[in-house]
């Protein structure tokens, strides 16, 4: 199995701890605290991760 690529949420900084890292494999969205890169990640099926992409974008505006 291939390690997931995983990139910075755009809405992260450098500066403080709220850092953001997400990595898409076929079938899941997986998601992790950047400054902690071998502790536990979340994982999520696509649709629930875009339900919630909209409710924070709805919750932004």
């Amino acid at each position: 199995m291939t390690e997931p690529t995983w990139f910075k949420s755009s809405h992260s900084s450098n500066e403080g701890a709220a850092c953001v890292e997400v990595a898409e494999t076929p079938g899941t969205i997986h998601v992790r605290d950047s400054k902690d890169k071998t502790g536990p990640h979340l994982t999520f099926e696509p649709a629930a991760w875009q339900a919630f992409i909209d409710f924070a974008a709805a919750t932004e505006a």
